[in-house]
């Protein structure tokens, strides 16, 4: 419930800016705004400035602007008009040219937000754990992209020749400082080939490979894991390794008398789910054993999880501007990056994946807000704003863009209508635009289905 209480917040407040973005842009063409609420249905709270009502009503899903003349196409079907009814500050008595600056207001107001929330976010800094940008190939230890367990399916980077130890430093003239650097390239490049340094045991080496696209995800996968060397950081308190007397500095180098050498042995080992092991540990310069009684919570072997209660050393990557005017370009710069992210993504669609997987409707994005929200407010208190402010700016421009798009319904379909009135000098016909809108009807009917559908799929696979 509380996901879903701050997740409505979250979708809100994104919503409620676009159409305040319609408002401002229609009183800066003249049109007037006949209501502007908070939330969708019965009315709660109202007040009337000047011939605006704002509202405050019952259901928290976004809100609306409601500008004068939105019935006019109403208006001009009932009365059997060749055209729409023309008043004066009605949206429609604007020029196409101030309707589509009314239109394009909302997307636009999104894309500000987010700059807005980057911009914070580059100011106050973040924190990022990652792990270095050494690999491991995953077919060494049975791991093939998809679950495909075909011998003769090989993976993209087994197929390229890249091996267990290579420390990729470079992508398509991409410095590749650690292993999120390295996962970013990797998934939004699914299908497309790519050009990688690699340092291998001191000399570089060039080598080319293609990720696989992934059809449930849309992400780039190579089939690779990162190299994590077995030294703790932490040991969690009543756990295996606290009750062993594992300390922070512990470095694993066996585990029943089989060498460790990064984390994913040990992971890998802890599948048969064994109830004792034996741990020869490195401690300053002294070798020491150790013996863990282990107990296992889920009865699949890749994903149960023991009480062994070790943290593994990772870096810390600490992104902060240096000044406004850096965190100004560092947040522009983000949003930018999030919308030329979002065209791809629309590319993606086409390409075979499974939409079902792939698209989120408003129930799940609903609940993605909420339970990003809450988990950052439970792992870091107030500091968790920062990851949720990331978060709302990626829905926020995800929004954006998608408003943009020539569909009907949306501010974009309704762009499409005032550019042919452009170009046709005229108003254009009640009958062309029921047309237009009718096949808009059918476009948005098909995505709401398969975004419903995809939303009750995600929730019964949880």
């Amino acid at each position: 419930m509380l996901n879903v209480i701050l997740g409505l917040i979250g979708l809100s407040i994104i919503v409620v800016i676009h159409e305040f973005g319609h408002l401002l842009a229609a009183r800066a063409n003249g049109v007037e705004v006949e209501a502007f609420s908070v939330g969708w249905g019965p009315t709660l709270l109202s007040t009337k400035r000047g011939r605006t009502e704002w509202k405050l009503s019952a259901f928290p899903l976004g809100g609306y602007c409601k500008m004068k003349g939105e019935d006019a196409f109403k208006t001009a079907l009932e009365q059997n008009l060749p055209t729409l009814p023309k008043e004066e500050g009605s949206f429609y008595s604007a020029s196409p040219t101030r309707r589509i600056g009314i239109l394009a207001a909302g997307p636009i107001m999104n894309f500000v937000f987010a700059i807005v929330l980057s911009t914070i976010v580059a100011l106050v800094g973040t924190q990022v754990h990652t792990i270095s940008n050494k690999i491991i190939l995953a077919s060494e230890y049975g791991g093939t992209i998809g679950g495909n367990t075909e011998q003769n399916v090989q993976n993209p980077a087994d197929i390229a020749g890249l091996r267990t130890g290579d420390i990729i430093t470079k992508i398509d003239d991409v410095e590749i400082k650690d292993y999120s650097d390295l996962q970013r390239m990797i998934a939004m490049n699914g299908g497309k080939t790519l050009h990688m340094t690699v340092l291998r045991d001191g000399t570089p080496v060039e080598i080319t490979i293609t990720p696989r696209l992934d059809k449930a995800t849309g992400q780039g996968l190579i089939g690779i894991y990162g190299w994590v060397d077995p030294v703790v950081e932490s040991v969690e308190k009543g756990s295996a390794a606290s009750i062993a007397g594992l300390e922070s500095g512990d470095a694993i180098l066996e585990v029943d008398g089989k060498p460790v050498n990064h984390s994913i042995d040990l992971a890998k080992y802890l599948e048969n789910q064994p109830e004792r092991i034996n741990l020869t540990i490195q401690r300053g310069t002294e070798k020491i054993e150790k013996t863990l009684v282990l107990t296992y919570k889920g009865s699949d072997p890749t994903t149960a999880e023991s009480n062994l209660g070790i943290v593994f050393k990772t870096i810390t990557k600490t992104t902060k501007a240096s000044s406004l005017g850096e965190a100004v370009i560092m947040g522009a710069s983000t949003t930018w990056e999030t919308f030329v992210l979002s065209i791809k993504s629309i590319g993606l669609l086409f390409s075979g994946i499974d939409v079902f997987s792939a698209v989120s409707g408003p129930a799940r994005i609903t609940y993605m807000v909420g339970a990003s929200a809450s988990e950052s407010f439970k792992q870091s208190g107030i500091a968790g704003i920062l990851p949720i402010f990331s978060f709302l700016a990626l829905i926020s421009v995800s929004l954006g863009f998608m408003n943009l798009l020539p569909i009907p319904a949306l501010d974009g379909g309704q762009i499409v209508l005032c550019l042919a009135e452009l170009a046709n000098r005229e108003p254009l016909k009640v009958r062309t635009l029921y047309r237009y809108q009718s096949a808009g009807s059918i476009i948005v009917l098909a995505l709401i289905i398969v975004a419903t559908l995809s939303d009750v799929l995600f929730f019964v696979r949880r």
